[in-house]
């Protein structure tokens, strides 16, 4: 049974803290306790800890829907440079190298991994993560599922179909920095958010 305890040790053993900020810690105990989340955190607040050090706590690949494919390479770089094992897949790589990337993620070898959410109805990729544990979904730019929000992504609708379809429904959290009362009540319903911790 994975632990808040657990989470404090991998913060500290991979990524040098010794402490969670009020929110992150909130967010944290959440979602190790199997509870959806909705954070609303200004950008550089820590928000990417939140399901990072979960995903490293709980084990399996964690899956993270993310509309920015250059903050999915930033990202991954980061969390390599920390010996950790993650992954992104999008259309900036290669047709072979996706298919390689796919290849692995079908070995259980990455601890988080990254893409569009266009991708999460792709049936190469469902193929590819049929028969992973994935304890958590985290859906980053979250208020892009909203009609209500500036950066509308249609794509971003399919997300809690997506997450509907697994075996076993994994905590989801939905991480943005920008959202009004009515964004963060559409982003709940439009992912299916089941009694969200709302950490603003």
């Amino acid at each position: 049974m994975s632990t808040f305890e657990q989470a404090k040790e991998v913060l500290k053993r991979c990524f040098g803290h010794d402490g969670f900020r009020p929110e992150q810690e909130r967010a944290i105990r959440s979602i190790m306790g199997k509870r959806d989340v909705l954070a609303v955190m200004s950008t550089g607040a820590g928000k990417s800890l939140i399901y990072q050090v979960p995903a490293v706590a709980l084990g399996g690949t964690t899956i993270v829907a993310s509309p920015l494919v250059s903050l999915m390479s930033d990202q991954v770089r980061k969390l390599v440079e920390l010996g950790l094992h993650p992954a992104f897949l999008n259309n900036t790589l290669s047709l072979r190298a996706q298919e390689k990337v796919r290849n692995r993620i079908k070995s259980g070898e990455f601890q988080i991994l990254y893409v569009a959410p266009e991708r999460l109805s792709n049936p190469a990729f469902l193929s590819a993560i049929g028969n992973l544990t994935i304890p958590l979904v985290a859906v980053d730019e979250a208020h892009c599922v909203s009609q209500w929000g500036q950066d509308f992504r249609p794509a971003y609708t399919g997300i809690a179909d997506f997450i509907e379809s697994l075996p076993k429904r994994p905590p989801v959290i939905a991480l943005t920095a920008t959202a009004t009362d009515k964004v963060r009540r559409d982003v709940s319903a439009l992912l299916g958010l089941r009694n969200p911790e709302c950490v603003v």
